[in-house]
C-alpha cells in the first residue's frame, strides 16, 4: 500500500491544508521540526476552519519559531537520567525504553520535538537494545518498563514480538506500558499480528492512548482500541491540556467520557512542557486548575484524569491540581466543595 502520509510543506499545500502564500514561512519551521500527518488525521481536518482543533495539533505554524527564555530542548530532563542509550531511569521502579525516535505523526507541541523525526535521535541498534535490556535485567527494582520514543507501535509485529519476548525473560519486570498515538492516527495498523506480538511477553500490558480532542475518536479508532482491549490488553489515556484545542471543561468532558465508553481509563492530562516553540499552546497552571475544578462538576469520577506537571531537569511528575483542603489549625480544615464554596471540617 502506498504511503499517503503528508511529510512536507508542498504536501500540505497540495492537500489544501495550507496556502501557497505560507510556503516560505513554514519551510523555516519544517527545516527544524519534523512534519507528518497520516491520511486518518488529514481527513479529520476542516480546511475552512482557521481554528480547527485537529489542524492545530499537526499543521505547522510560524509561531513555532518564537522561543521563550524558559524553554529548553530536553524540557523534562531525559538525557541526564539516561544511564545507557535508550533507557531513561528517573524513578526507582520503572524505566523508559525508547526503541526509536520516529512517529507516524508529529505533534506541534511535542516535548521531545528536538529528539524525534528523521533527523532525531534515531533507532536503537541491536547492540544498543541488548545493552538496554541488560540494564533492565540487572536492576531488580524495575517493576515496569515503558516503551516510548518515538512511537513503538510503528515497529513491525515481528520486531515488537522480539522485544516483548526479550522482556518476558526478565522475571522482576511485571508490567509493560506502551505509549502510542497509532490507534488514533493510523488505526488500520492495529492488526491481529500486531496484537499477538504485543501479547508475546506474557506480562501485564497497558497501552496509553494519546488523544486530545473527541473528534479524534472516530469509529475506526474505537474499533482499533476494542481489538486491543478484547485481546486482554488494558488501555489508559494520555492527553495534553492545549490552548485553543481542549482548554475548556465541556470539550474535556466529552473527551474523557468518550475514553470511558471505549473502555480506556482516563489517566494523564499533562500541562504543556517547556519545549521550544510551543508557547502558543501553553496556558497558566491557575487556568488549568480552574478547568479541572469545573470538569469535576461535569463528569463521573471515572472520567477524571490526573492533571500532571512534568518538572524541568528530570525532577519528575507532580499533581498540578489545586488542593481543595487547607488546614487552619490542628484537625480543623476549610474545604472547597464542588460549587467553589468553603466548608468547615473537623476531624
Amino acid at each position: 500500500m502506498a504511503d499517503t502520509t503528508l511529510r512536507s510543506i508542498p504536501d500540505l499545500i497540495a492537500a489544501g491544508l495550507v496556502g501557497a502564500d505560507q510556503a516560505q514561512a513554514l519551510t523555516a519551521v519544517a527545516d527544524r521540526y519534523a512534519i507528518a500527518l497520516t491520511s486518518t488525521v488529514a481527513n479529520l481536518i476542516d480546511p475552512y476552519n482557521p481554528h480547527d482543533p485537529i489542524a492545530a495539533q499537526y499543521i505547522p505554524t510560524a509561531a513555532e519559531l518564537i522561543e521563550h527564555p524558559d524553554e529548553r530542548p530536553d524540557p523534562i530532563g531525559d538525557h541526564p537520567h539516561s544511564p545507557v542509550e535508550g533507557i531513561v531511569h528517573r524513578y526507582p521502579d520503572r524505566v523508559l525504553l525508547k526503541l526509536l525516535h520516529v512517529c507516524p505523526v508529529y505533534c506541534r507541541f511535542c516535548f521531545r520535538r528536538e529528539m524525534v523525526g528523521p533527523d532525531g535521535d534515531g533507532t536503537l541498534s541491536s547492540d544498543q537494545l541488548e545493552t538496554a535490556l541488560s540494564y533492565i535485567s540487572s536492576d531488580k527494582r524495575i517493576w515496569e518498563v515503558i516503551l516510548t520514543g518515538g512511537d513503538p507501535l510503528i515497529l513491525s509485529p515481528r520486531r515488537l514480538r522480539e522485544v516483548m519476548q526479550a522482556l518476558s525473560a526478565i522475571d522482576h519486570v511485571k508490567i509493560i506500558r506502551i505509549h502510542s498515538r497509532v490507534p488514533a492516527v493510523d488505526p488500520a495498523r492495529i492488526t491481529p499480528d500486531l496484537v499477538e506480538g504485543l501479547k508475546a511477553s506474557g506480562k501485564t500490558v497497558f497501552i496509553a492512548l494519546h488523544a486530545n480532542h473527541p473528534r479524534e475518536l472516530t469509529d475506526e479508532v474505537r474499533s482499533a482500541s476494542a481489538r486491543l482491549i478484547d485481546s486482554g490488553i488494558s488501555m489508559v489515556s494520555q492527553s495534553v491540556l492545549l490552548k485553543g484545542i481542549n482548554d475548556n471543561a465541556e470539550i474535556l468532558a466529552e473527551l474523557m467520557r468518550s475514553f470511558v465508553e471505549m473502555r480506556v481509563k482516563p489517566y494523564y492530562l499533562h500541562h504543556p512542557d517547556m519545549a521550544p516553540g510551543t508557547g502558543h499552546f501553553r496556558l497558566t497552571i491557575a487556568q488549568g486548575q480552574a478547568i479541572i475544578r469545573e470538569l469535576r462538576n461535569h463528569v463521573s469520577g471515572l472520567c477524571i484524569p490526573h492533571y500532571i506537571l512534568d518538572l524541568p531537569d528530570g525532577h519528575g511528575k507532580v499533581e498540578a491540581g489545586a488542593s481543595a483542603l487547607r488546614e487552619i489549625e490542628p484537625n480543623r480544615y476549610i474545604i472547597m466543595d464542588r460549587h467553589g464554596d468553603e466548608r468547615a471540617y473537623q476531624g
